[in-house]
Parts: C-alpha cells; structure tokens; sequence
C-alpha cells in the first residue's frame, strides 16, 4: 500500500464505487426485463390476473424508485468524496477533542446522522407511498419516527462502544489490534445471536408466547417427533409495520426460539405454518447457524487482519483528502478499497444460503409435509407481491433464498 501514492487511492476509490454502482445497475435492469415473462405453468396458480398486474406494477415501481434512490446515493458519496467532505468533518471533529477515540466517534458519528437525514425521504416515501399504495403498510408516523429515533440511539450505545473500544486496542496494540477487535466482535456476534430476540427485539415489537391451542399442539408434536426440544414459541406483531410474513429461528440451547409473525399466523393454514417451522427446524438440524456463525467471525478476522496490515498507511488517509493520518479516515478508505473482496464473500455465502435453504427445505418434506411447505411458500409469495421470473444472473448475485420457482421444483423432486 506505501507504494501507491494517494492520488492512485483515490482514483481507485472513486472507480470502485463507479464500478460496483454500474454493475448493480445493468443486473437491476436485466432484472427488470424479465418481470413481463411468461409465468412457469408450475407457479400458474399463485396470482389470479388481477393480483398478477398488482404484483407487476409494483415490481416496475420498487425498481424505478430503487434506480432513484441508489443514483442519488452514489453521486452523493462520489460528491463528497471528490469535493473533500470526509476532510471537512474530520476538522469538526478534531476541533471537539484532541483523544482519538472521542474524535472518531463524532467523525463516525456526523457521517451517519448526516446519511441517515439525507436518505430519510427515500425511506418515507418508500413506507408511505410505494407500501401504502400496494396495501402493505401498517406502520404509523409515530412508529416511524420512534423506530429512527431507537435505531440511533442503538447505533450510538452499541456501534459506538465496539468503534471506541477497536481504537483503543489500536492505540495499546498497534498492528496487532485486529486479534482484540476479533475476539471482541467474535464475543458480541454469538452473544447477539443468543439474545437478539429477548433483548433487542421487544425495544421495537411485543412477542408474546403462542396461546395454547391446536396450532401449539401440533408444532410440539411435530417438535417431539423429531427430537426437537422446543419450550419457547413466541408470537411477534408484524402487523404494526406491515402486512408481510415471516418467521425465524434464533439462540441455541435453552435460548433457543421460535419467533412466528402474526401475520403468518393470519394468512396460512396450521399445516402450512408447522411445514414452515419445519423447514426452519431443519435449519438447526443441518447445524446451518452455526456453520453461518463460525463462517462470519472466520471472515471478520480476515477483514480485521487485513486493515491492520494497511491501516498506519498515510496513504489511506491523504486519498481522501485529510493530511494527517488517522484510525477513522484510513477504516472509511480500507472500506472502500475492501468492498471488492466483500462483494466475492457476500456471493460464497449466499450461494452457500441458498444450498442450506434447499437442505432446510428436504428436511420439512421429509419429516413433515412437502406439500403443505409449497402452498405456504405460493401464498408468502402472493401475498408480498413477489417475482416469479427473476434473472438468473440477479438471483445469483443478490438472493440469499432459491427462486420459488427453484424450491418448488426441488420440493418435487
């Protein structure tokens, strides 16, 4: 990195972002090519025609306001960066503090009020109007506003100790600050994982354990049946914010739950919603969080090893205009120049997702019902609207989950 001078960085930065932004886009439009073509006869009963023009013209809106929103984006941050942004907000925070701690938690901290004030009309628009208009939207001004305000404050107690606590280790370790940051994030991620659910969670929805009755009674079955100790069934209220479904697994061992959404209670069947459970108790059987768990920290420790290989670079810092070299200028810079090798990991893993997905899938047909998980998953994707006929290149690159069309073919085989 000594070798290259600043002005090589910054042409560099400023092609990768340009780069990334102009792929993104040619994959959005091959995309959006397809979302006229005919439907599979195997997905024929999903949409009726009136439903089906509803589902078409609101993928042509979501993409036309997706084109909107992540142009203004990019030229936002290509403005920014050429025009000196990153060097003017570190001179505001430097002028708060001498401690280098203190300094990157305002720097960090005026870039994101800063991005997130800008990009809030986009959000606004997108809940207010685009979901509004399409019927999926339930969330209130209110819940809006609140939802920002405990995601920053979230943002600030969390985000803030772990970026005070990396620069600390940096300041005592030097160099080999990336093994504390690692063990630190290592630490946090799996705790997160144990008690996202029971400590996060209830600051933005209630969840409330699942009444008894015959839908409880039959997933403790299903649970019994294939050694599935289960004592933790929550129902969490979807429907504040939104009409769409879903359901998710978290923690392990006596943490461990299951978290079904309201509304997936409301749109399917009972033996719709135990194949659903199913298939994400067959997530847990296949071990797919923790191999997603130890893959994660595996990749941040590589991530952390490599900034701290470039990191005391005056390079990194003098690419983005700021003369004297920093922890945070040199992180916001290493971002960058990283997304490449993180764009090649965000693709090993979700192609890795979408095998654990068609594993998850085999296993609710195998220990339950196939049939029952292919009539939810038609209903789930009636009910968001979803694409049918998604570019194989898009799905490649951006799903984490197979194609409907892909899991139903699976699921018959």
């Amino acid at each position: 990195m000594n070798e290259l001078n600043p002005q090589t960085l910054f042409l560099i930065i400023i092609a990768i972002i340009v780069i990334d932004f102009v792929i993104d886009k040619i994959l959005d439009a091959l995309n959006a090519k397809h979302f006229d073509d005919p439907v599979p006869s195997e997905l024929s009963d999903v949409y009726d025609d009136e439903k089906y023009e509803k589902s078409q013209a609101y993928k042509k809106e979501r993409f036309q306001f997706g084109l909107i929103s992540s142009t203004f984006s990019v030229m936002l941050t290509l403005a920014f960066i050429i025009l000196g942004g990153f060097a003017w907000v570190d001179g505001i925070a430097r002028g708060f503090s001498g401690n280098e701690i203190i300094i990157s938690l305002i720097f960090f901290g005026i870039i994101m009020l800063g991005s997130d004030i800008l990009m809030t009309p986009f959000s606004y628009y997108s809940t207010f109007v685009i979901e509004e208009k399409y019927g999926f939207n339930k969330t209130s001004k209110k819940t809006f506003i609140l939802d920002k305000f405990k995601g920053l404050l979230m943002t600030v107690i969390i985000g803030g100790g772990i970026l005070a606590l990396i620069v600390w280790f940096y300041q005592i370790a030097g160099e080999n600050f990336w093994l504390y940051a690692w063990i630190l994030v290592a630490v946090f991620s799996v705790f997160m994982n144990m008690f996202y659910a029971k400590l996060i969670v209830p600051l933005f929805n209630k969840q409330v354990p699942l009444k008894d009755g015959s839908l409880r009674s039959k997933i403790e079955e299903y649970a019994q049946s294939v050694g599935f100790q289960l004592d933790n069934i929550f129902v969490i209220d979807g429907s504040k914010r939104s009409t769409k479904a879903n359901a998710y697994f978290s923690g392990f061992g006596k943490e461990k739950r299951i978290t079904l959404y309201d509304t997936l209670i409301n749109d399917l069947e009972e033996e719709e919603i135990v194949a659903v459970l199913a298939h994400e108790v067959g997530h847990y059987k296949k071990n797919h969080i923790i191999i997603n768990l130890v893959a994660s920290v595996v990749t941040t420790g590589f991530t952390l090893w490599l900034l701290s290989v470039f990191i005391g670079s005056p390079a990194l810092s003098q690419a983005l205009g700021v003369a004297e070299p920093s922890f945070h200028i040199g992180l916001v810079a290493f971002g960058i120049l990283y997304s490449p090798i993180s764009e090649i990991t965000g693709l090993i893993m979700n192609y890795l997702s979408r095998k654990f997905e068609y594993q998850a899938d085999n296993y609710a047909r195998a220990t339950y019902n196939g049939e029952s998980l292919i009539s939810s998953l038609k209903k789930l994707s009636r009910n968001t609207l979803s694409n049918l006929t998604p570019h194989k290149s898009y799905v490649f690159v951006h799903y984490s989950h197979p194609s409907l069309l892909q899991r139903y073919r699976n699921l018959k085989s």
